[in-house]
């Protein structure tokens, strides 16, 4: 019974360990572009271009910004960031809730972030 009940308990401690799923497509909250996330290297996310209002701005249909995002904490990823806008690399974070994805990118250890909302479309 005791055993039953410990190895119960692991289980549930294990599922709340568990990071929601972030994979899938997001629309930027502005409108301005789309982002496609999915699993790489594991249990890592990797984010890509999927659409763009201004197909004439930075960055392209396709172009990998968000690198290496591991689980970091209950419904959040941290990892590394690009920035097609400056040509630059950031530290990368997610934060996930419900249907609402939190993208940053930050420099002096996460001092300092420029976060953008997202909303799921599929």
């Amino acid at each position: 019974m005791t055993r039953a009940l410990l190895a119960g308990l692991a289980i549930l401690a294990a599922s709340a360990a568990t990071a929601a799923d972030a994979t899938g497509e997001w629309m930027r909250d502005d409108g301005a572009a789309k982002i496609r996330f999915s699993t790489c290297g594991g249990d890592a996310l990797c984010g890509f271009i999927a659409w763009k209002k201004d197909p004439k701005g930075s960055g392209k249909i396709g172009e990998q910004v968000f690198f290496d995002m591991k689980p970091n904490g209950a419904d959040s990823w941290a990892g590394s960031a690009y920035n097609p806008e400056d040509g630059k690399r950031y530290t990368g974070k997610l934060t996930l809730s419900g249907d609402h994805l939190t993208t940053a990118g930050c420099v002096f250890g996460g001092l300092i972030c420029k976060s953008f909302g997202w909303s799921r479309t599929r």
